[in-house]
């Protein structure tokens, strides 16, 4: 393969393309499209959307700072699905499942409302074996 003629193309090269690596990258759209809407929608859409009863005092802004974590996540993903790296798609699945593990306490303790726990308590760790799956799924076809 040629060396990429700046950063912007090296950026968006891309490498084979898997069914995990297009997984990957959906999800990075996924995660980048809700990032970017819990940080740049109304608070009172945020407040109905995760089922909140309001947001008061430094609440609205730690929202929206979820929705930038959220945005860099989907971005990383995106980007990273898009090396058609396997190791990528399969290094997402530890951290997705420990999500329940680390967020069900917060809200067990009262540090975090259900519903905002709740969703990523469940797509996290779903998605996650998703990846397994589906790369489980290109072993065998390989074999």
């Amino acid at each position: 393969m040629d060396a990429p003629r700046s950063f912007w193309s090296a950026v968006w090269a891309r490498g084979p393309q898997s069914r995990l690596s297009r997984y990957t990258v959906a999800n990075g759209v996924l995660y980048l499209t809700l990032g970017a809407g819990l940080y740049l929608l109304p608070a009172s859409v945020v407040i109905r959307l995760f089922f909140l009863e309001h947001l008061t005092g430094y609440e609205e802004g730690l929202a929206r700072a979820v929705g930038v974590t959220l945005a860099v996540i989907g971005w990383l993903y995106l980007m990273g699905g898009r090396t058609g790296a396997a190791s990528f798609g399969l290094s997402t699945l530890p951290d997705r499942l420990m999500i329940p593990v680390l967020l069900v306490p917060l809200w067990l303790r009262g540090l975090m409302p259900l519903g905002m726990v709740l969703p990523f308590a469940i797509l996290d760790p779903v998605l996650g074996i998703g990846a397994y799956v589906i790369w489980r799924r290109e072993q065998g076809l390989r074999s």
